[in-house]
């Protein structure tokens, strides 16, 4: 078995998309749109086999969670960017693009080399070798 995709719901599905291009190399399908619901989404496709998908629809109400807090459910998506170079030299990047670094580039107590972002909608990104 494998994890397909992630999926996630946005405000802007272009900007979060042009980020995700951008920043971490993946690849959109095109547009889907539903006129019914009034529902859009695209695929990104990264280097490897799993998937996220972009969702928009005006009617679902926006999120409750607060960004910089922890709490039940899914909190981060972790994208391995193939080095420790690279993690400092991505961070640093999105950094001065104006995103926030919400910790590191740093070793964590169980070894892993990363960084924590938010992308333009607050959602937490790691950034791992």
């Amino acid at each position: 078995m494998k994890v397909d995709h992630i999926a996630i719901w946005v405000r802007d599905l272009e900007k979060i998309r042009i980020f995700y291009e951008t920043y971490f190399g993946a690849k959109s399908n095109d547009r889907y749109f539903n006129s019914k619901h009034k529902f859009s989404s695209y695929f990104l496709t990264f280097d490897g086999a799993t998937r996220l998908e972009l969702m928009q629809m005006p009617s679902i109400p926006e999120s409750l969670n607060n960004p910089y807090k922890q709490f039940i459910g899914f909190i981060h998506l972790a994208i391995s960017v193939g080095s420790k170079e690279k993690v400092i030299n991505l961070t640093n990047r999105l950094a001065d693009d104006g995103y926030e670094v919400l910790d590191g580039p740093r070793y964590t107590g169980d070894g892993y080399f990363e960084s924590t972002v938010l992308d333009p909608e607050k959602n937490r990104i790691e950034i791992t070798e």
